[in-house]
């Protein structure tokens, strides 16, 4: 599969001579969105060698990446198994639009304190969850991973060298890390933090083996999951000027933190600017709930 690249259009490019090419990853799949579709291709195969029937994964109640993979799995004939933070939604998941479709592509939930989930990569923990659910071929969170960076290195096809600065948005550490793996020396990588701190540089670090990267934390709205009237307002504008919906959670900062970025000159004029739309849209209905409940605007779709 392809995603196809988007030249953007707005006023700000045209004054300062910048252009933003799109690559649409969110329309790479119907159900499993953009970057979750690459970071899934080669565990999935790793699982199917190693004859696994079951997937098991970590996430929050909006993960993108557990509505991925409760699909992906149900596409592949396999049992997943969502380890969930919080057990305060246990027993109001089913209101939860992520959660609720996620369960209908079959996944079983485990609902843990916040406390125990720190401890999820422990033996301890992981020893009673296969008491719990049998053998089980494990993915983390966020699904970042060696194959999750090596299924992201292919987003990047040959049409891309032209480009002489690459911008994604950065949870895990492994999108941005297959971006920089598969770029051009000659070419500058920018990832977009959607986490306060800058903590995952360590761990991009131990993924790649370039140095032409940077990765930019003033854009994370007081940190993951985080959201503010600005934010909304922006992302609600993007999409009635290009009609591109973005997500709140990593792609709205990020677009908004690039052209920031150009509107202050951080970039020189005829810069070629290629950024990842890494798709996340099914998170937007629950964003909205969330928003509902404290009087905010709603983001459109």
């Amino acid at each position: 599969m392809q995603s196809k690249n988007q030249l953007l259009s707005l006023p700000i490019l045209k004054e300062k001579d910048v252009s933003i090419t799109l690559k649409r990853e969110d329309l790479l799949h119907p159900y499993i969105s953009g970057n979750k579709y690459r970071k899934l291709k080669y565990n999935l195969e790793a699982a199917q060698m190693k004859g696994h029937h079951t997937l098991l994964t970590f996430g929050g109640a909006y993960s993108n990446h557990i509505d991925a993979l409760a699909y992906a799995g149900k596409e592949k004939g396999m049992q997943t198994i969502g380890v969930i933070r919080g057990e305060e939604i246990k027993d109001a998941w089913s209101s939860n639009t992520t959660l609720k479709r996620a369960s209908a592509n079959g996944m079983v939930f485990k609902f843990v304190s916040r406390e125990a989930y720190r401890e999820k990569d422990s033996d301890g923990f992981v020893s009673q969850l296969r008491k719990d659910f049998g053998d089980f071929y494990t993915i983390p969170e966020g699904g970042t991973n060696a194959l999750a960076v090596k299924g992201c290195e292919e987003i990047l096809d040959s049409n891309d060298q032209k480009f002489d600065i690459i911008c994604t948005c950065v949870g895990t550490g492994g999108t941005v890390s297959g971006l920089i793996n598969a770029s051009n020396t000659s070419q500058k990588v920018l990832g977009f933090s959607a986490l306060k701190g800058d903590f995952l540089k360590s761990d991009i670090r131990k993924m790649v083996k370039k140095d032409n990267w940077r990765l930019i934390t003033d854009y994370h709205f007081g940190g993951y999951a985080k959201i503010n009237i600005e934010l909304i307002d922006f992302i609600n504008q993007f999409k009635a000027t290009t009609d591109i919906p973005l997500d709140p959670i990593y792609t709205g900062k990020m677009l908004f933190g690039l052209l920031d970025m150009i509107k202050n000159d951080n970039f020189v004029p005829g810069t070629n600017i290629l950024v990842i739309h890494t798709g996340g849209i099914q998170g937007v209905e629950g964003m909205n709930t969330v928003l509902k409940k404290k009087n905010l605007p709603l983001l459109t779709i």
